[in-house]
């Protein structure tokens, strides 16, 4: 069994008009939200082999604080520049390239590619995945190469409006 989660950065800054798309930091309520949804998983004894992530400063920042909470240092953490700004079919790519020894991987990066991707698998259709949302997707496979909508299935939704109101 592999199993990937799909985890949007938590939620950014638009404080600074200035800043490139790509550097904007996270906001107030991402800064909340993204170590509460960290423990959660921690919580629900969720551990992942690999954590995979965008390099933009509100992904990488989200995947710090996961890892931090997971006890993993911060330089375990794979850094794809290709998940910035990518289509559905490059992340299930990048997914299927993962060495076969990770069973369980978290991956941050962005809308609309997670969400899309997210519904190239069975279950629930999401029409958006929000700020520090996770999708649990897991496949009955040996192989991340098999990765496909056949043999995924959407497990988990989570998002931090479950617990904040």
């Amino acid at each position: 069994m592999k199993k990937l989660f799909l985890i949007r950065h938590a939620k950014s800054s638009w404080a600074n008009p200035g800043l490139q798309d790509f550097d904007r930091p996270l906001n107030k309520r991402g800064i909340r939200d993204a170590p509460f949804m960290a423990k959660m998983m921690v919580g629900k004894g969720i551990k992942p082999d690999q954590i995979v992530t965008s390099p933009a400063n509100r992904a990488i920042t989200t995947a710090k604080q996961f890892a931090s909470e997971q006890g993993i240092d911060h330089e375990e953490l794979v850094i794809k520049h290709e998940i910035y700004e990518a289509y559905p079919e490059l992340l299930l790519q990048l997914v299927r390239e993962c060495s076969n020894e990770i069973n369980t991987m978290f991956m941050f990066g962005h809308n609309p590619g997670f969400t899309y991707l997210a519904n190239m698998f069975d279950g629930d259709y999401i029409v958006n995945i929000p700020t520090c949302g996770i999708v649990e997707i897991n496949a009955d496979i040996k192989e991340w190469k098999e990765l496909g909508g056949t043999n995924g299935k959407i497990a988990n939704f989570y998002f931090p409006k479950q617990y904040f109101s």
